[in-house]
Order: C-alpha cells, then sequence, then structure tokens
C-alpha cells in the first residue's frame, strides 16, 4: 500500500487532488512508520505537481499538524465522503472501506470512474473554507478536548476534575479558557458552539 500511494503521489505532474482526514487515523492502532509516510507524502506531494488541493473535514483540525497547510491549496468542509487521491485526473486511489488506506486500497483507472471523483472533489472543494494557519488556531486546543467532554456528559466540576486527574482551579481555568476560545460564557451556548465549529 506504501509503494502504492508513493507512485500515485510521485506520478502525477500536472494536479493532485485529494480528500483526507489529518485525525482519521489516530487510535486505529495504525504503526507509526505507515503515519509517518502518510505526513511525507503531503510534504513532497508539491515538489512536483503544480496544483495540489487538499480537502479535509472540520473535526480533522483538532489534530491538524502545520505541515499538512503546504504544499498547494487546502480546504476545509463539515465533513468528507471518504478518502481520496487523484492525479492528473487519470488514476485514483480510494481506501477499501473508505476511510483508512492502512486497511487496502482500490485503484481505478476506468475514465468515467475517474472522472466522476474529480467532480466530487470540485464540488467539495467549491463549498470549502479555505485552509489557514488561523483556520487551524480555531480549533479546540487539545489540553482542552478532555474538559469539553467532561462538560458535554454532565459532570460536575468537581466530579470531572477528579476523573481528569487535575485539581479543581486547573479544571475551572480550563473551563474558562474552553468557553472563551468558544467566544461566550454560557456553557450551554458553549456546547452549540463547538457542534458548530465541528469540535466534537
Amino acid at each position: 500500500m506504501r509503494a502504492t500511494l508513493s507512485a500515485l503521489i510521485r506520478s502525477a505532474r500536472r494536479e493532485l487532488l485529494s480528500f483526507d482526514d489529518p485525525a482519521g487515523a489516530l487510535d486505529q492502532g495504525i504503526p507509526e512508520p505507515f503515519l509517518e509516510f502518510a505526513g511525507y507524502c503531503v510534504r513532497t506531494s508539491g515538489e512536483q505537481t503544480p496544483t495540489v488541493r487538499r480537502i479535509a473535514p472540520r473535526q480533522g483540525l483538532t489534530h491538524l499538524r502545520e505541515s499538512w497547510l503546504w504544499p498547494g491549496a487546502a480546504r476545509v468542509t463539515d465533513c468528507i465522503p471518504f478518502k481520496m487521491v487523484v492525479a492528473d485526473r487519470t488514476v485514483a486511489v480510494v481506501p477499501l472501506d473508505l476511510e483508512l488506506h492502512y486497511n487496502g486500497l482500490l485503484l481505478i483507472r476506468d475514465p468515467v470512474v475517474v472522472q466522476a471523483l474529480v467532480r466530487t472533489h470540485h464540488a467539495w472543494w467549491d463549498t470549502g473554507e479555505d485552509l489557514t494557519p488561523h483556520t487551524v488556531a480555531t480549533a479546540v486546543p487539545a489540553h482542552l478536548l478532555p474538559v469539553l467532554h467532561s462538560m458535554l456528559a454532565g459532570f460536575t466540576d468537581e466530579a470531572a476534575a477528579t476523573r481528569l486527574g487535575m485539581s479543581g482551579r486547573t479544571y475551572s481555568r480550563r473551563v474558562g479558557q474552553l468557553l472563551t476560545a468558544l467566544g461566550t460564557t454560557s456553557r450551554f451556548r458553549a456546547g452549540a458552539e463547538a457542534a458548530r465549529r465541528g469540535w466534537l
């Protein structure tokens, strides 16, 4: 699979399109070398390909690495239909389970199917939001994510702090940071805003 993906990316001379979820492989038991390889593919994709367009789901920003911002252009949408890579509008790779390249790949060369995948990518691209360092900065900070989940689960501050292994003061401070990041002073509104931003 690594060889197939690598060969596909290296073969692109004009355009490389992809749907990808930077957080999709987390907690899936995928070996670290494969994850590092995926990062390598992203970094090298623009060295030889003039047009690189990548689309990620909004919730994937939570674990987005800054290097994902380059090369080429990237946009974020509320969701992606599946993972995919298309090279020069002639060949595509789609995971067999539609989510993880690690579990097997379908290599597609049929021009009708490839064109349909290109059109799908264009439709998502047109509705997406440009992905910039500012966009990434608006994702929930990793240290506040457990606090958000505790709030949504309905734990009292004391129970949540104990569950997370932190002092009550630290938990309260992080709740305040979370509310500030969400632009509200209401815990109820915080949940709605977090959902709207795709933090959940």
